[in-house]
């Protein structure tokens, strides 16, 4: 078969161009962050810390009130948005009694740098070791949660610093396997930088997990969840909300998913 050499330079071009530019065809942030009160939140205090490489973030702690200590959630955003995206999953959680932190990443919600992989997992470490110095933390009761992207990122932290317990929603596989359900027709895997493979990871927690999925995800296909779910060794809880797409309600602060994790979290408070 003869390929016409024009074809060749097209195609080429275009996954040159693929090459170059996915990572803004992953990674989706908005700068704009208003004041928490403009929001509607309340004990809410502005932080920041430093990582490794120097760059200062921003982020929101989410205090409660009564006995100490409280169980701690960290969250790990998704792709898109910034903090302010989660308040109403913080304050839900607020009102159950765990304290809350909300950061961004890298490039997110007005803070310094470009986000990648290994940037993100350089901004976990630093949100960890920021909870660590704090006195009204109890390692022994950090709980992270990780919301999309986030949930690799979660995943890795907790290989490394393993938390009391580990929630994720809409998890994945990894990000090659996400790429290549919507787009099979492109190389995907051999392209990617940043491959968010959490099935490499996942066998290695031996925390509590809990995993929550959306029946009708469009992002993340649920029986891609699934794989993740059973490859899991850790005591595990799979909590599926049949109606939910990706971005609905229900997988952002929705009654069934906060009671999920509220379940979940019983044994630490």
């Amino acid at each position: 078969m003869i390929v016409n050499a024009g074809w060749v330079v097209i195609i080429a071009g275009v996954l040159a161009l693929l090459w170059t530019m996915q990572r803004r065809l992953i990674y989706f942030p908005v700068s704009g962050v208003p004041a928490p009160g403009a929001l509607g939140l309340s004990n809410v205090e502005d932080v920041t810390f430093e990582t490794i490489d120097g760059l200062r973030l921003s982020g929101w702690f989410f205090s409660t009130s009564g006995p100490s200590p409280h169980v701690t959630v960290l969250v790990f955003n998704g792709n898109a948005g910034n903090r302010a995206y989660r308040g109403p999953l913080a304050a839900a959680l607020q009102r159950h009694r765990f304290q809350v932190l909300l950061v961004d990443y890298r490039g997110y919600g007005g803070n310094p740098g470009t986000p990648s992989k290994n940037g993100l997992a350089a901004d976990a470490r630093a949100a960890r070791a920021y909870l660590a110095g704090r006195s009204d933390v109890d390692l022994s009761r950090l709980v992270y949660f990780g919301e999309s992207l986030g949930t690799a990122v979660a995943v890795d932290l907790a290989v490394e610093h393993p938390p009391a317990a580990l929630a994720l929603r809409s998890p994945f596989t990894s990000l090659g396997d996400v790429g290549h359900y919507h787009y099979p027709f492109l190389p995907v895997r051999l392209l990617l930088r940043d491959r968010f493979s959490a099935i490499d990871q996942i066998r290695r927690i031996r925390v509590p997990l809990l995993i929550i999925a959306g029946g009708r995800d469009r992002i993340v296909p649920v029986d891609n969840t699934r794989r993740l779910y059973e490859a899991a060794l850790a005591p595990k809880t799979l909590v599926i909300l049949p109606d939910a797409d990706h971005n609905d309600d229900e997988l952002l602060a929705g009654d069934e998913m906060i009671q999920a994790i509220v379940r979940f979290l019983q044994p630490l408070t």
